[in-house]
């Protein structure tokens, strides 16, 4: 009955209108006042140790990193580089738009960020270049999905908390798949490319290249500052997530002199507001899981489906179903707070790798940003195009058959994601 009420009360909440955020905190008030023993003052106590989450600090400081190197033309330089490697190659700009989502992917941690830093840039460029609008759009969409599964990964960071998992291990594990998903839409673009005779451009000299490289040069360090200071145990990943806050603003000021001083409250702002959306979720949903620990919910789910006898392979598919559906009307980090707390104790029973999981998790996410009704990797493209929401979705549509393959080898193949980990002894 508890369980029940707990999800009809949030869905029919989240139904009528009321914000997720709201309908996680407020569908747990209201079982705990009907159902349970205990007080309601525990949600508040909840909600205080939520805030307090050492882990949590890595999400405004990377939202502040990323929105310093939008605003300092971090991404232009890389794009710039993007284009002298691969521009020559048949539909080499779109190739060099994976490339360069996948690039800045390692710099801020933030789907919606990477389609906004790169597509504001690219797609306009592919379209003077002969390209197609939607073609354009339907690649950088689906590229910035990269922003989540290429470390550092706010949404990694999420389920690290919930699960109380090694962010570090999550990082390194999402490498692999990350680079794996560059790839396969690298060579999808290519075949395509050479199907329909798309544009490519001349092909640059050593010289050239060397050039784009050395400017945008800055900007690639900061990928081995948060990576190298980590594994190498300079810094936790949340101290990382600081000093790439702190680099960003000295090379988008002092370096690249692309903003002033005076435009660093303006900088301040936006990330603070992403921040504060962002980090409210997370409490009440926060609230929401704890609901969920002290009904024994997760505990009894665990039972039944070991009674049912489901193997890895079945649960799995399970999985993925639940959250390609969540995905499509939720925001990522909500689910994974959700979701995480009552799927990771059943895959420990079955002898699930954790980190393996939460791969599974982030890929499915990555689909749910880029899947209507509300994916907000299309209405950021939309945002930054012009084109209505519809068109974007028609544009992107094609592309959730690459993610829905790719999903299965990352969920029946957990060397994909375990491989790197395994090699350096996490």
């Amino acid at each position: 009955m508890t369980i029940a009420f707990l999800f009809i009360a949030l869905f029919v909440l989240m139904f009528i209108g009321i914000p997720v955020a709201i309908s996680l905190g407020l569908s747990g008030a209201m079982t705990i006042l009907f159902f349970s023993n205990d007080s309601v003052r525990s949600l508040a106590i909840k909600l205080f140790e939520t805030s307090e989450h050492y882990t949590l600090l890595a999400i405004p400081f990377f939202l502040l990193s990323g929105a310093f190197m939008t605003t300092g033309g971090v991404a232009r330089r890389l794009i710039d580089f993007a284009n002298a490697c691969v521009g020559h190659i048949k539909g080499g700009l779109a190739i060099a738009a994976i490339l360069a989502c996948t690039l800045f992917a390692a710099l801020c941690g933030s789907s919606p960020a990477t389609v906004a830093a790169v597509g504001s840039i690219v797609i306009a460029g592919m379209v003077r270049s002969g390209y197609k609008q939607d073609f354009a759009a339907g690649i950088v969409c689906n590229a910035g999905t990269l922003g989540i599964l290429i470390p550092p990964s706010i949404v990694m960071v999420v389920y690290a908390t919930a699960t109380e998992t090694s962010v570090g291990k999550l990082f390194m594990a999402g490498v692999v798949p990350g680079l794996l998903l560059c790839l396969v839409l690298m060579v999808t673009i290519y075949i395509i490319a050479r199907i329909k005779n798309m544009p490519s451009l001349p092909r640059a000299s050593m010289k050239e290249v060397l050039a784009a490289g050395r400017k945008a040069i800055w900007g690639l360090l900061l990928i081995v500052i948060i990576l190298g200071g980590i594994y190498s145990g300079m810094f936790t990943p949340t101290e990382a997530a600081a000093v790439a806050a702190v680099y960003a603003a000295f090379v988008a000021i002092f370096v690249y002199k692309d903003m002033t001083i005076r435009e660093c409250p303006k900088v301040f702002v936006e990330a603070g507001k992403l921040s504060v959306v962002l980090m409210f979720i997370i409490a009440n949903a926060m609230l929401f899981a704890h609901v969920l620990t002290t009904e024994q919910i997760p505990q009894s789910i665990t039972a039944w489906v070991v009674e049912q006898g489901f193997s890895p392979i079945e649960f799995l598919i399970v999985v993925n179903i639940v959250l390609l559906i969540a995905g499509t009307f939720m925001e990522p980090s909500a689910i994974i707070l959700i979701l995480a707390p009552i799927l990771f104790p059943i895959a420990m029973q079955l002898g699930i790798d954790p980190i393996h999981l939460g791969i599974i998790m982030v890929v499915n996410m990555e689909i749910g940003l880029i899947t209507p009704p509300t994916g907000l990797n299309l209405f950021v493209t939309s945002a930054v195009t012009g084109m209505p929401l519809t068109r974007t979705i028609v544009a992107v549509a094609p592309w959730i058959m690459v993610m829905l393959a790719f999903l299965i080898l990352v969920t029946y193949v957990p060397f994909v994601s375990m491989a790197l980990p395994n090699w350096l002894g996490m």
